[in-house]
Formats: structure tokens, C-alpha cells, sequence
């Protein structure tokens, strides 16, 4: 039996950029957010009732971002999520690590989302 050798491509860390889907930096950001979000929620042991009245959401909204679809929740409130879960935030503005082509013109920094 003949088996053919399957391609395999590196994938660059971000499954949205590696499919090609459009806002897929912002993607993954909120993707990372609402992981933490949910894990939290798993390991207070609330409900998504008594989630959705903590982060003040329609229980709707919290069950479709904790199953991934957060297209229609803003980082802001993500971040406005974690606080009333107990968590500090901190946002660190800072230069880019590099310059690229289109950083000298004002673009190409990058937003990184680091859990102490």
C-alpha cells in the first residue's frame, strides 16, 4: 500500500491569521480573554445565570462568548468582565519591539494579552 505524504505548514500562533479570517489579531485578543473569562466563571463554580448578573450580560451573551462567539462583545467589556471577576487589569502601552515598513507611517503594532 501507497500512502502520500501529507503537507504539513507551521502554523504562526494565530489560528484566525492562519485561516485568513478578517480582524484576526483582535480575534485571537478577545479569544484569550474569553478563555480566562470562562475559566474563572468554571472555577468560582457560578452559574451562567449568576454569571450574566456578576458581569452584567444577558445570560444569552455570556452562554455564546464562553462557547467562542464573541463577535458581539467589545474587548472593553471583556476586560470590564474580568474586573468584576476580581482581577486587576493593567494595559501597557509601549513602542514596537521592531520597526516594520508600516510602523515609520504609523501602524504595525501588535497587542499582546499576558495572564499574571
Amino acid at each position: 500500500m501507497h500512502t502520500t505524504p501529507i503537507a504539513i505548514a507551521a502554523g504562526s500562533g494565530n489560528v484566525y491569521a492562519d485561516l485568513g479570517l478578517p480582524d484576526a489579531q483582535e480575534m485571537l485578543v478577545k479569544a484569550k480573554l474569553a478563555s480566562k473569562i470562562a475559566e474563572i466563571i468554571q472555577r468560582q463554580k457560578l452559574t451562567q445565570q449568576q454569571a450574566a448578573e456578576l458581569l452584567a450580560m444577558p445570560q444569552p451573551k455570556v452562554s455564546l462568548m464562553l462557547r467562542g462567539q464573541f463577535r458581539g462583545v467589545s474587548e472593553s467589556k471583556m476586560l470590564a468582565c474580568l474586573a468584576r471577576l476580581g482581577r486587576d487589569i493593567d494595559i501597557v502601552v509601549k513602542p514596537a519591539r521592531r520597526k516594520t515598513k508600516t510602523s515609520v507611517s504609523g501602524g504595525s503594532g501588535r497587542v499582546n494579552v499576558v495572564f499574571a
